[in-house]
């Protein structure tokens, strides 16, 4: 399928129909309207349709849109219909959470093994999964076809590990550190605390 450049905006809306979607497949729904998906997820019906339009459109006029067919429609969109091998870097308290988050598995993604320089946790597992000497993570990733990486450590190491990422083939980074990392490959900086942030704005000036 052909996909044209789309938004940032689109692109952050796409994981939400995703589980929106799921959730009527869940409860047997069959098809659904561009308005009542859209008033589900507090949208326009418009945006509904411009947002699908971006990769070719997926709906009939009068029918509305399949349940399954828009679902597996934009699970290949997402990259969702093959598995991502991944590696977690830092096996503190993130980076063992993420290896025991059972649910990523479910959505494709594998995380194989974590990678960190305390030697009291070289040797152990996380969730099955074993936890390996920093020094070994480029070999693993090329022995292994790993195609993300997991940044779970301290600042101060966040773009080495980066760097050092990008440089054995992973071909995105998902970093958790409390800092902005860049790369030659997609990155997602996660700052858990900007949403505990904008919850406080939103309390303080009542915002719904």
């Amino acid at each position: 399928m052909e996909v044209r450049r789309v938004s940032e905006a689109v692109i952050r809306r796409m994981p939400k129909y995703y589980r929106q979607l799921q959730v009527l497949q869940a409860q047997g729904v069959e098809r659904i309207s561009s308005g009542k998906l859209a008033q589900m997820m507090r949208l326009n019906a418009s945006q509904v349709r411009q947002d699908f339009n971006c990769f070719g459109g997926f709906g009939q006029q009068g029918y509305g849109y399949n349940v399954n067919t828009l679902l597996n429609e934009i699970k290949g969109i997402l990259a969702l219909n093959q598995t991502h091998v991944a590696i977690v870097a830092g096996a503190g308290n993130i980076g063992r959470a993420l290896a025991s988050f059972d649910n990523f598995e479910q959505q494709g993604f594998s995380i194989t093994a974590l990678f960190d320089i305390n030697e009291e946790l070289v040797g152990t597992q996380v969730n099955g999964k074993p936890v390996l000497n920093i020094s070994e993570m480029e070999e693993y990733v090329k022995q292994n076809n790993v195609t993300v990486g997991i940044i779970a450590a301290r600042r101060s190491a966040a773009q080495e590990l980066a760097d050092r990422m990008v440089q054995a083939g992973i071909k995105g980074i998902w970093n958790f550190a409390p800092i902005d990392v860049t790369a030659s490959v997609p990155v997602e900086n996660i700052h858990m605390t900007d949403s505990l942030i904008c919850l406080t704005y939103k309390m303080f000036h009542n915002v719904g």
